[in-house]
This record gives structure tokens, C-alpha cells and sequence, in this order.
């Protein structure tokens, strides 16, 4: 590109040299001289300006054959790291290329393999949704009837009672009429510490609660909603009717606990009429989960093993008790005895002392009486004794 510019401008400025020449030689040219003057002067300005503009073409040509020679050049190095770099690309992309091949083939093995345990996954799932399905018909046509529910409601309470260490006759009575003039027939009875006992009732509406269930249509689910809430307080007021607490003649819980075998009915209960739970508690009434029954099984057998404690506490107390009594005539025992051995002691040390004493004087007087008169022993005057030692007085008791 400066190449070409140079060259035109070359040509430019041999051109204006040339204009300028004639203009300066058609004003300064004289008036004598004759007429062929003119025409050699424009024929030498024409030649001037042909060898001029020639010239300029020589080097303007040869100016661009040197550019284009460095242009082939630079454009040929060029070439050669373009071509060096699009060969480096090419073999780069054709590696990612052939490695995303590879990637492409792998996961589609992957993929395949994932379906496959998807589709696995989804007949082993349909399979137990099947036997689930069948299994909660068979729970639903069960439940339907009054006495089954009553059945598994007991059987639910009985795992509660077993996880919370309860014991059939030692810690509760199952179906046990209540003692004294009333003549209901409570599902539990717990016994509690001081002959107290408490009364539970495990049968609860569930009809209205399956059918809400089953329902399709909004209208319907209202319906059962306000059916079941109203069996639901139906059943508490009949508990309350009983008066099992007021009827039996031990002494009772003034509350009566009311089994929902299952949490979300214990939630939908308290979803549907939060105020039912209080209208329950207001005629004693006590309206438990698994979970709460669970926790009041706990508190009850924390309380029975303090009275435990509290019991064997007053028998260890009076034992204490019996224990001290028979101390003190220990020691007055212990005392009178201490006192007959220093009577004793006494009463032996006189006699080892002054009525010795008192024996051995008349003895001293006989054996003196008998040195005086000369009387041996045995043949001797002097008795001695086994150790050589003479021995003329025998000692009381020696």
C-alpha cells in the first residue's frame, strides 16, 4: 500500500515539474526571437518531461518490484505459521473431537444402562404399589367394620404398652368391668401408685375419615370433614356419660383416655376443629396420639417407680427405726454385763488378795508350830520342791 502511494506520488511531482517548466519558459521567452524558438523549446520541455516521467516509472517500478518482493516474502512467513497454526488447530480439534466421541459413546452406554435400571426400578416400584394397593383395600373393608377397628386400635395400644415396659395384670387390665356400682366395661385400665387406677378406651369413628379419603370432589370432602368431626364428639360425650371414675369404687384419674391409633388422625382431628381437643378435656377427656399415649405411659411409670422408691424408703425408715430400738437394749445389755464382770472382777480380786491372805496367816502359825516342835515332813524338816528350792509352806491352792 505505501509502495503504490509513493509511486503516484512520484508521478505527480514529475508532472508538476514539467508544467512549471513551460509556464516559466513561455513567460520569460523574448520577443525578437523567431518563431521556430517556441517550438524547439515545447519539443525540449516535452522531452524533459517524457525522460522525467520515464524515470519516475523506472523507479517507481523498480521500488514496487523491492516492496513486492518483501510482501511475497512476509506473506510467504505468514502463510507458513498460518498454515503451521491451522495444522495445530485441526490436530487439537480432531483430538476433542475423537475424545468428545469417546464421551458421547460412554454416555449413551451410561444412559442405556440407567433406563435400563429405571425401567427395573419402575416394575419392581409398580409391583409394590400393586401389594400396596391391595393391602390398604384389604385395611379399608377391614376398618369398615366397628369391631375390626376396635381390634386394631387394641393392637396399636398393646405396642405402645409394650415399648413403654408395660406388663399385662402387673401393669394394666385389658377389658376389665369396673369395680363397684357402675357396669361399664373400660378397653384398658392402668394401675397406678396408692391403689389408683386410670381407664382408657380404644374404639374411635373412622367411617366418616375412610370415606373423606375416597372422596373425589370437594363438596364431598367438606361432607365427610363435618361428618367425622361430629362422630368424633359424639364419642366423647359418650365416655364422659360413663363416669367410669365416678362409678368405680377405688380411687381413680378423673380423666378418661380417648386411643386415635394413628397420627394423621390425630392431626386431622385438630386440623378440621383445633377447639374439639378443649371441649374434650372440659368433660375429662383426654383425646391421645400413639405418641402422647406414649409419653403419658411414661410420666405414669415414672410416677409408679417413685412411689416404688417412696415406699421402700418408709420401709427402710421403720426398719431404721426397729433397728435403733433394739440397739439401745443392746447396749443396756451390753452395759449391765460390763457391770456384773467388774462385780466380778471385784469380788475375785478379794478373793485373790485379802482372802488368800486371810488363809495363808493360820497356815504360816501351823507350819511355824510345827518347825517348833521338830516335826519332818515326809521324813524331812524342810519340804523341797521339784526345782531344788526348800518349800516349807504350802500355798492355797498350789
Amino acid at each position: 500500500m505505501m509502495g503504490t502511494m509513493e509511486i503516484a506520488l512520484v508521478i505527480c511531482l514529475a508532472a508538476a515539474v514539467a508544467a512549471v517548466t513551460w509556464l516559466v519558459a513561455s513567460r520569460t521567452r523574448p520577443a525578437a526571437v523567431p518563431a521556430v524558438a517556441p517550438a524547439v523549446t515545447a519539443e525540449v520541455i516535452s522531452e524533459a518531461a517524457r525522460l522525467a516521467v520515464e524515470q519516475a516509472i523506472t523507479m517507481s517500478r523498480e521500488q514496487l518490484g523491492a516492496h513486492s518482493q518483501a510482501n511475497d516474502a512476509s506473506l510467504a512467513g505468514q502463510r507458513q505459521l498460518i498454515d503451521q497454526r491451522l495444522e495445530e488447530v485441526q490436530t487439537g480439534v480432531r483430538t476433542d473431537v475423537e475424545r468428545l466421541s469417546q464421551l458421547v459413546q460412554q454416555l449413551g452406554q451410561a444412559t442405556s444402562e440407567r433406563f435400563g435400571q429405571v425401567d427395573r426400578s419402575l416394575q419392581v416400584h409398580g409391583e409394590i404399589a400393586q401389594v400396596l394397593s391391595a393391602t390398604t383395600n384389604s385395611l379399608r373393608e377391614a376398618l369398615a367394620s366397628s369391631n375390626a377397628r376396635g381390634q386394631w386400635g387394641e393392637r396399636m395400644a398393646e405396642d405402645v404398652l409394650r415399648l413403654a415396659g408395660f406388663h399385662e395384670g402387673v401393669n394394666y387390665h385389658k377389658r376389665t368391668a369396673v369395680v363397684g356400682e357402675g357396669h361399664g366395661i373400660p378397653d384398658f385400665t392402668f394401675l397406678l401408685p396408692k391403689g389408683h387406677v386410670l381407664f382408657m378406651d380404644v374404639k374411635f369413628p373412622m367411617a366418616a375419615y375412610l370415606k373423606f379419603l375416597d372422596a373425589t370432589t370437594e363438596a364431598e370432602r367438606s361432607a365427610y370433614r363435618a361428618t367425622f368431626v361430629r362422630d368424633v364428639r359424639a364419642r366423647v360425650r359418650e365416655l364422659a356419660r360413663r363416669e367410669y371414675a365416678a362409678t368405680d369404687y377405688r380411687s381413680t384419674v378423673d380423666n378418661v383416655l380417648l386411643f386415635v391409633p394413628n397420627e394423621t388422625i390425630s392431626a386431622f382431628i385438630h386440623e378440621s376443629d383445633s377447639g374439639l381437643i378443649d371441649e374434650a378435656m372440659s368433660v375429662n377427656v383426654v383425646i391421645c396420639s400413639p405418641l402422647t399415649l406414649f409419653a403419658f405411659l411414661g410420666v405414669i411409670r415414672q410416677a409408679f417407680d417413685n412411689f416404688v422408691i417412696e415406699q421402700t424408703s418408709q420401709e427402710i425408715l421403720q426398719l431404721l427405726g426397729k433397728f435403733g430400738q433394739q440397739w439401745s437394749k443392746y447396749t443396756e445389755s451390753v452395759d449391765k454385763v460390763k457391770r456384773n464382770f467388774e462385780t466380778l472382777n471385784r469380788s475375785f480380786d478379794e478373793l485373790a488378795t485379802t482372802r488368800r491372805r486371810a488363809l495363808e496367816r493360820p497356815l504360816n502359825a501351823i507350819d511355824e508350830l510345827r518347825r517348833k516342835q521338830q516335826l519332818p515332813i515326809d521324813g524331812q524338816l524342810f519340804g523341797i520342791d521339784e526345782s531344788g528350792e526348800i518349800d516349807n509352806v504350802r500355798e492355797l491352792g498350789a
